[in-house]
């Protein structure tokens, strides 16, 4: 057991395992001011501090929606917010027994000498930050390391990179008391097959891993949002079934056992299509040393948002959406889920090219 984390450890690997349990899984509201300018403008409606405080309120005070979620990603600007009645946001969640969390990277840049590919920001006070957040109520972290597939990508260098830069984010985290979240996100993008997307998935995690090892990182405080492997955005979608096999192959390969749970991104997938990959997963019969939830973004919130399109009048309406995204992903961390959530919106792609947080 890592002698860093000492002070920490039996908090970290409790608050891990408990975001891990089944049924519940983490909705990702840490959104950064511009991204939540775009999902704003989408609705006409202005990226002013104001309207974000009145979205987030919608999502965290929904009736009967946070019995299905164990965490909640936020934004710096939302862990310090408030409710219209003045009542902080980690308070709603606490009192829910939801899990505040908080998104410690600074985006992406380009790495140097490479086609394009990128290494993670954020590293600068990053202690400091931690020890700040943990002070205000968050007990978790995220931050997104992005890989793509291409025709020599992911490169070594940029593999190598982004698996240290994780390594070294984690344990920053766990040393101020904060479990990480590791997510090396391999973008959908391209025309390549799931063969392709599952053996750089492979790649990927086996040198995320090595990095934690070598950092001497407390896997059992930790959890893994990873991409579901897919086919690229440009090649034929595949059932569900396929997605799974796959998916689940590739994380055996490569996850130990000592860690808690894995929490998959959506990766601009529609609301549904997400939600059944997950069920598919959980419903396949094979061994699985880890909790398979969600830590979904746009695939928990994209109805919501155009069911509300920035009107007090449709809260209500638009909360009912959101608390039947979180129960049909609840069903799904438990291989229960019917399909009864889809069609309409939730059945509209969310893919958007080389995204962006």
């Amino acid at each position: 057991m890592s002698a860093f984390v000492g002070k920490y450890a039996d908090e970290l690997i409790k608050t891990a395992k408990y975001i891990a349990t089944p049924g519940k899984g983490i909705l990702a509201a840490d959104e950064s001011t511009g991204t939540m300018g775009k999902r704003l403008a989408s609705i006409n409606v202005e990226n002013i501090e104001s309207n974000r405080q009145a979205l987030r309120e919608l999502l965290f005070t929904a009736p009967n929606a946070l019995q299905f979620l164990s965490g909640v990603i936020l934004f710096e600007e939302t862990l310090y917010q408030k409710t219209a009645s003045g009542k902080p946001f980690v308070e709603v969640l606490q009192e829910n027994g939801v899990v505040p969390g908080i998104k410690v990277d600074k985006g992406i840049v380009e790495l140097a000498g490479t086609n394009g590919e990128t290494t993670t920001q954020g590293f600068d006070s990053l202690g400091s930050r931690c020890a700040q957040y943990y002070k205000a109520g968050a007990r978790f972290a995220k931050w997104r390391a992005v890989l793509k597939i291409g025709p020599t990508e992911p490169s070594e260098l940029s593999i190598q990179q982004n698996a240290q830069g994780l390594a070294r984010y984690a344990i920053i985290c766990q040393e101020n008391g904060l479990v990480p979240i590791v997510e090396p996100e391999i973008l959908t993008d391209g025309p390549h097959d799931i063969a392709k997307c599952a053996a750089a998935t492979e790649t990927v995690l086996a040198a995320v891993y090595k990095a934690l090892n070598d950092h001497h990182v407390l896997l059992e405080g930790t959890l893994l949002k990873p991409n579901m492997v897919t086919p690229g955005s440009d090649s034929p979608k595949v059932p569900p079934e396929v997605v799974a096999e796959h998916t689940v192959r590739a994380l055996r390969r490569t996850v130990p056992a000592a860690v808690p749970g894995i929490l998959f991104l959506s990766g601009g997938q529609s609301e549904e299509e997400a939600t059944l990959n997950l069920n598919a997963m959980n419903k396949l019969q094979v061994l699985k040393p880890w909790t398979l939830s969600f830590s979904f973004g746009r695939a928990l919130q994209q109805s919501t948002l155009k069911t509300w399109g920035g009107k007090k009048e449709h809260v209500a309406r638009a909360q009912a959406a959101f608390l039947a995204r979180c129960k049909a992903n609840s069903d799904a961390t438990i291989g229960k889920y019917s399909g009864a959530g889809a069609g309409g919106l939730a059945s509209e792609s969310l893919f958007v090219k080389d995204y962006k947080y």
